[in-house]
């Protein structure tokens, strides 16, 4: 079976030529020039501000013209994750995607189901002429992946409805009415490159094999973050052995969970064998600390040809005690909201440049002063080891609106449509509905979707039959928006 045979097909249909076009964030010139083309195929009125989103307009069909404006909301950029060994350009290369059973997934790559599903959706809309509905806007924002900075530039006045319906969510039978707002925070640490010993043996410590995952909607599962797991190797070493650290790299994304990370180090040639039983035993318990989480953790030592460079050693130590001390996982719960995560932060990446080693961190929380509050906690461990810390703006939080009439409405549809109620849920992961609301304070929103899992890594993958309920919903609460 291929994939535009799934049903609804005319969703599956548009969703595998947006798999086709690149569209990492921050490079979402191909993926707009489609969209572009699309509404001239179509005739469907379009409009582009300067940020590059996209707003296309349709009537309301026949009958419906009393309903007020819709708009449907998705981004069209993807995280682009992929496994070590794969080759792949993500500016390039179409998404190879493969039907696994219940399952859609990619080749070692991420999907892009987060979110091209909900702009498939919204062109299945637009580009048919039996669905029922009101007057329709369908936004299309760009780089929400690595900053929500298409969200944060539209201007007041770009759409004209009150009434919202984000399709960026991840279960399929859940509607979201909140999410959690987010900040990010940066060290730069500057070290001295020394020449590196003839006298050492030098060594890759690679720790891989985890699963990663969203750095927000996952966070709760204590999913293993290769970066904290490499550095909790080498400060066990620093207390055993006297080494050399020449590199150090891992994660990639904010808002990803870091599934790789790597070291290279230098041992005098009588503590290899030492070093080795020593990594041996750490891998034992982390694997049984993993197992039910991450059972495919793999933390292995190689060795490598001599680097140029070491990192001089009182930068080396200044690091590892910094990243090991850096927090990362949940840092509370909600009170609110049983079950919601509602602070957390990320240890997503270190990277290596010239003079200097960039850490990337991520915070979440459904509450401002709490993510202040750790985003300032997370500096504070890296300016207490001589960092450059810089923080960004961070995005507001969206709360939920006990009055709201679309989620009535959408509760309404659900139970009508599968006789069984929906549950109503906050999420931990950042929409953008908070800042639409910043410009638009009178929006109505609600957020669904059909079910993903592992969204921002290589097992992204969507539940095929859950797209045909999700649709139907979708539907059924165009057809039941009350009149004005």
């Amino acid at each position: 079976m291929k994939i535009t045979d799934l049903k609804p097909q005319i969703v599956w249909k548009f969703f595998h030529q947006i798999t086709q076009v690149p569209r990492p964030s921050k490079k979402e010139g191909r993926i707009i020039e489609y969209l572009e083309t699309f509404a001239g195929t179509y005739h469907i009125a379009i409009k582009k501000d300067a940020a590059g989103n996209i707003l296309m307009s349709k009537p309301a069909t026949p009958g419906y013209e009393n309903l007020p404006v819709v708009i449907l909301q998705s981004h069209i950029d993807m995280v682009c994750e992929k496994n070590k060994a794969k080759v792949f350009d993500f500016e390039k290369d179409p998404i190879q995607t493969i039907i696994d059973g219940d399952w859609l997934r990619a080749d070692e790559t991420t999907l892009g189901a987060d979110n091209g599903v909900g702009v498939a959706a919204e062109l299945a809309i637009l580009a048919s002429d039996d669905i029922e509905h009101g007057p329709l806007e369908c936004l299309f924002t760009v780089d929400e992946e690595t900053g929500l900075t298409g969200a944060k530039a539209l201007e007041a006045g770009f759409m004209t409805g009150n009434i919202l319906l984000n399709l960026d969510s991840e279960d399929e039978g859940e509607i979201f009415v909140g999410c959690a707002g987010g900040k990010g925070t940066q060290a730069e640490l500057y070290y001295t490159s020394l020449p590196a010993s003839p006298e050492l043996d030098y060594f890759r410590i690679d720790v891989k094999g985890l699963n990663g995952g969203h750095s927000g909607s996952e966070i709760h599962k204590g999913l293993g973050n290769a970066n904290k797991i490499l550095v909790r190797f080498l400060y066990l070493l620093k207390t055993d052995v006297d080494f050399t650290l020449c590199a150090i790299e891992g994660g990639n994304l904010h808002n990803a969970i870091a599934r790789e990370a790597y070291a290279v180090i230098g041992l005098h040639p009588e503590n290899r064998e030492e070093v080795r039983a020593l990594l041996n035993h750490f891998a034992a318990r982390i694997e049984n600390e993993l197992k039910h989480v991450d059972p495919k953790v793999q933390i292995g030592m190689q060795s490598v040809d001599k680097p140029d460079k070491q990192i001089d050693p009182q930068s080396a130590e200044k690091l590892i005690y910094a990243l090991y001390a850096c927090p990362h996982g949940v840092i509370g719960m909600s009170h609110d909201i049983e079950g919601l995560v509602e602070t957390s932060t990320n240890l997503a990446s270190v990277k290596m440049e010239d003079d200097r080693i960039l850490i990337g961190t991520s915070q979440r929380s459904s509450i401002e002063s709490a993510k202040e509050s750790i985003a300032n906690q997370v500096a504070s461990t890296f300016l207490l080891a001589g960092a450059v810390v810089t923080q960004g703006d961070g995005y507001p939080g969206w709360a939920p609106n006990p009055d709201s009439q679309i989620l009535k409405v959408a509760k309404d549809s659900y139970r009508q449509l599968f006789g069984k109620e929906p549950k109503i849920m906050a999420i931990h992961a950042g929409l953008e509905c908070g800042l639409f609301l910043e410009k638009y304070p009178y929006l109505d929103m609600i957020s669904f979707g059909p079910t993903l899992r592992d969204v921002h890594s290589p097992n992204e993958r969507i539940r095929i039959d859950t797209v045909e309920l999700w649709w139907q919903h979708l539907l059924c609460l165009l057809k039941n928006i009350p009149a004005k």
